[in-house]
């Protein structure tokens, strides 16, 4: 996956947004507000963090060499992972599933009914 098929696979969610709150090298991608991917524009290979339960974050480092702790993020709930590196495209997608299902899953009542009213 390249960061055009990324960030298209992130836009086609319900109620995501782009923007460049830290600066104009780091896209983020928002749900109802909260983040849950980002990437680093400038970096080769292309890198993105994404949010992920702690016990299969853990499975998911030492199973595949392209998935480490997330990068300047909280080690126990991101993983960095390589995209443009061996991981099949489908589990990928799952893994940018998984961290949009986190955030949306965290959300008050009304911002989920906000998402739903999308």
């Amino acid at each position: 996956m390249n960061i055009e098929e990324f960030t298209a696979y992130c836009l086609n969610k319900k109620g995501v947004e782009e923007s460049f709150p830290f600066g104009g090298d780091t896209l983020v991608f928002k749900v109802m507000g909260k983040i849950f991917a980002l990437t680093g524009l400038e970096s080769t290979p292309c890198t993105v963090n994404l949010k992920c339960t702690p016990d299969w974050a853990i499975t998911l480092r030492e199973e595949y060499e392209d998935i480490i702790p997330g990068y300047h993020m909280n080690k126990v709930h991101w993983n960095t992972v390589n995209i443009e590196g061996a991981l099949d495209e489908n589990l990928v997608k799952k893994l940018i599933d998984h961290s949009y299902d986190l955030v949306v899953g965290s959300l008050k009542k009304s911002e989920k009914a906000a998402l739903d009213a999308i």
